[in-house]
């Protein structure tokens, strides 16, 4: 089975100049958490992805892989 890509975490918050380390003391979350996050393996709740769209001042949209094709 194939792991699709649905979060962008990884690279938004490479943008940011935000750690891994950054984000799971945010959360109160393990870095491991945050390391499955960013690799797609597994995916956030909504919630979260919202907490963390506010930690990080950005539109939510901006988390999410957009499944529309240009």
């Amino acid at each position: 089975m194939n792991k699709k890509s649905i979060n962008r975490l990884k690279a938004v918050l490479a943008e940011h100049e935000k750690t891994n380390k950054w984000l799971a003391e945010k959360l109160e979350k393990n870095e491991t958490t945050i390391s499955r996050w960013c690799t797609n393996e597994v995916q956030p709740s909504l919630e979260t992805l919202l907490k963390i769209s506010e930690l990080l001042k950005i539109d939510l949209k901006e988390l999410i892989i957009s499944t529309q094709k240009d």
